[in-house]
């Protein structure tokens, strides 16, 4: 029993000890080989993320690197200038005004009792517009008149008197003074028949105005008035306007004319005249006459157009343009305004030479046509102008020529690039690869 108790003791028996004591070992080899394993893929992954994060971000500044450089001059579009046409005229503005235009008042009081004529109605010269009622005028003319006659038969009487004294005086019957008193008085009663005899005729003609007639042939625009209304004499302190006449079959209008085209404007010269209402028509007129001075303020010569209007198509107080033809002078173009570089030395415009540089030309400009500006001098018609020039344009800067649908492309491709280099990798490839499709569309547009 010993014997077997000491042969299955572990601590004394040194086989079983080796065999419990290096089983572990065999393990070891194993969990090595692992460890490295892992450590290798984590690498690889690494550097797989490390090449797919930072190769595509290094292309793409190159890529950015490379547009910039290439579009680093400013990419503008040129144009040839516009030949100004030979045949000019000046076109102003102007409103049309009846040869003749009165308002009609009264020149004496009392109360309206008919009138005749109303608005839009054609007049003759001397016709009944209205006639006032005033009573007190005529009964004052009626006791003008009786003092007249009193007055009359007073200077009958010194005459005879006169007469009479002067005979008697002859056979020294009277004295030389009561013949002198005589004659005097009679020639006093002559005078104050004269003076009776300007009264009368001052109150015949406020009677006379009781009757309103019209000055001249023509169309009553305006009718203020009507049957029982107050009418105040005069055309001082309240006055009542009765009637507005205006003569249409001519019709004047006054246009202010520059300085620098005083020259096409003399007496007898055509114009013409264009309206909204009428598209596509021409009513011809001729320069009547001119001011013959320069306003000081405004630098411009007042100028009168006169036109026949018989037909009465046109109305007094409309807007209208008025055509003053122009001698035709040199060659002048035309220019967008966006093309004009207002600089303190002048005004100036950009144009390329020799394919890439930009060259400021002076300039004198012309008429300001809104939108376009004439050019009078200092260019000719090969001269390539940039149509909108950045306001940093210098003499001798390096500019790239492009057409209109090119540069939109590259400004396309500038922005995609941009995009991806603000977004990262994914951002820069999506960017450029948007870029650049937008461009190309852009640009094949811009061939075709």
């Amino acid at each position: 029993m010993s014997d077997d108790n000491s042969q299955h003791d572990p601590q004394q028996d040194p086989s079983m000890h080796a065999t419990h004591e290096g089983a572990p070992p065999p393990a070891q080899p194993i969990r090595k080989s692992t460890l490295t394993v892992l450590a290798i893929v984590a690498v690889v992954v690494a550097v797989l993320i490390v090449v797919t994060g930072i190769v595509p971000r290094i292309r793409a500044r190159k890529t950015l690197r490379e547009t910039t450089n290439e579009l680093a001059p400013p990419t503008v579009t040129v144009m040839k200038p516009e030949l100004a046409s030979a045949s000019k005229e000046i076109v102003l503005p102007s409103n049309i005004q009846a040869f003749m235009d009165a308002p009609i008042y009264a020149r004496t009081s009392g109360y309206l009792k008919s009138w005749h004529y109303d608005i839009g109605a054609r007049v003759k010269k001397g016709d009944l517009l209205a006639v006032i009622e005033s009573p007190e005028v005529d009964q004052q003319l009626s006791q003008a008149r009786a003092d007249l006659q009193t007055t009359q038969a007073n200077s009958k009487l010194a005459d005879v008197t006169a007469a009479r004294y002067t005979d008697l005086l002859k056979q020294d019957s009277v004295s030389q003074q009561d013949t002198d008193n005589a004659v005097q008085q009679s020639a006093a009663q002559k005078a104050n028949v004269k003076s009776q005899q300007a009264n009368v005729g001052r109150l015949e003609e406020l009677v006379s105005f009781e009757r309103i007639y019209a000055p001249f042939d023509g169309v009553v625009t305006q009718r203020n008035t009507d049957v029982g209304q107050l009418v105040n004499a005069g055309n001082g302190g309240s006055p009542l306007q009765l009637f507005h006449v205006a003569a249409i079959q001519t019709l004047r209008v006054f246009v202010n004319v520059p300085q620098e085209d005083t020259e096409a404007c003399k007496p007898g010269y055509p114009a013409y005249l264009t309206l909204p209402e009428f598209p596509g028509r021409k009513f011809e007129g001729t320069i009547a006459r001119t001011a013959n001075a320069i306003d000081p303020a405004s630098r411009t010569l007042n100028v009168e157009v006169d036109l026949n209007n018989k037909t009465g198509e046109l109305l007094p107080g409309a807007y209208a343009q008025v055509h003053i033809p122009v001698k035709s002078g040199p060659s002048t173009y035309l220019l967008p305004v966006q093309a004009l570089l207002f600089r303190s030395e002048g005004l100036r415009v950009a144009t390329v030479v020799g394919g890439n540089k930009a060259k400021l030309m002076q300039v004198v400009p012309g008429r300001d046509y809104g939108t376009r500006m004439e050019i009078i001098s200092g260019l000719d018609a090969d001269s390539e102008v940039i149509t909108d020039p950045p306001d940093s344009v210098t003499d001798g800067m390096t500019v790239r020529v492009v057409q209109p649908k090119q540069q939109q492309g590259q400004q396309g491709n500038s922005q995609g690039n941009q995009q991806g280099e603000q977004g990262g990798p994914q951002g820069s490839a999506s960017g450029n690869s948007q870029g650049n499709s937008q461009g190309g569309q852009k640009n094949s547009q811009g061939n075709k």
